[in-house]
């Protein structure tokens, strides 16, 4: 397991102490070592997928760091020890966190809580809060608690809505995720063919070379194995080769078998408000944060 963010800073800082300028590539590398990570959680990501957790969390000790004044970066993509980062190494410790750099440095409470907030603080009961995600991290965990919530009610709205309603609701996702052109060619083909155990028909393309048949059962029971096999029909009876079934409760493992056995997607309640908040679909946006970084072309733009 990837260490808790904060058990970088002193690998890091340790690694910087030999006064050398060293790169985030050089650093992530030593701390792979000295934690001995495995490929595996070499290759662990975050939640939203941008980078690994080492690199992430190795990028924001550095940025923690250089706050409490431990290393300066004289360049771009560079770093070196201080003389106080030196002080703490030469202390003896072998661990730090957020309330150490707190209490040696009032550039880092500022930092962390803010100037004003930081003086409010005082210096007895500044937190020492185990930090094991990154701020990038924390982001992602928020924002995945968020959507969490919000796909539970999501699910419970669609359940009240009537067949036809789910039917156009499925046509309208696929739409937003790139399939069928349109709306108004696919609704019209789901209008036309919901027969056989087929409640709609949409292209795979914009050109349509190809066809997706669909189903799509706004149910609060278990799908189970035979109405898969039911589908399976409809698909073979009209030479079809995909299918997708989508409902707003789940699949037996005898459901998930018999769909593996055939080229049909099964896409259960859960998964289905998953997508339906990526791609807009029943809810809008409520609020937007904007997160900013440094612009290297204008301060380098000859690099």
């Amino acid at each position: 397991m990837v260490p808790i963010f904060t058990k970088f800073f002193y690998p890091v800082l340790k690694f910087l102490s030999n006064g050398k300028i060293q790169t985030l590539k050089s650093t992530q590398a030593y701390v792979i070592d000295f934690f001995h990570l495995s490929e595996s959680e070499q290759q662990e990501k975050v939640k939203s997928g941008r980078a690994t957790k080492v690199y992430d969390r190795v990028q924001w000790s550095m940025a923690y760091l250089r706050a409490a004044g431990l290393i300066i970066s004289p360049k771009r993509g560079q770093y070196v020890i201080t003389e106080k980062g030196r002080e703490v190494l030469a202390s003896g410790i072998t661990e730090l966190d957020q309330k150490y750099l707190c209490d040696i440095s009032p550039e880092f409470k500022k930092f962390l809580y803010g100037k004003k907030a930081a003086n409010n603080i005082e210096e007895k009961n500044t937190p020492a809060t185990p930090t094991e995600l990154s701020p990038s991290e924390t982001i992602d965990d928020l924002v995945n608690q968020i959507n969490n919530s919000l796909a539970s009610d999501l699910l419970e709205q669609v359940k009240k809505q009537s067949p036809a309603f789910f039917e156009q609701l499925v046509i309208d996702l696929l739409v937003r995720m790139g399939y069928g052109g349109n709306r108004e060619d696919a609704a019209t083909v789901t209008k036309m063919s919901h027969d056989g155990g087929v409640d709609g028909i949409i292209k795979e393309d914009r050109l349509g070379l190809d066809k997706i048949y669909v189903q799509a059962k706004r149910w609060e029971n278990t799908v189970q194995k035979p109405e898969i096999q039911k589908f399976r029909g409809a698909l073979s009876e009209r030479g079809a080769a995909k299918g997708i079934f989508i409902t707003t409760s789940d699949f037996s493992t005898g459901a998930q078998e018999s769909a593996r056995n055939a080229k049909i997607v099964l896409i259960d309640g859960t998964e289905l408000s998953r997508l339906m908040i990526e791609f807009g679909i029943g809810v809008s946006v409520k609020t937007t944060y904007e997160i900013k970084r440094i612009d290297n072309d204008y301060f380098h733009p000859e690099d």
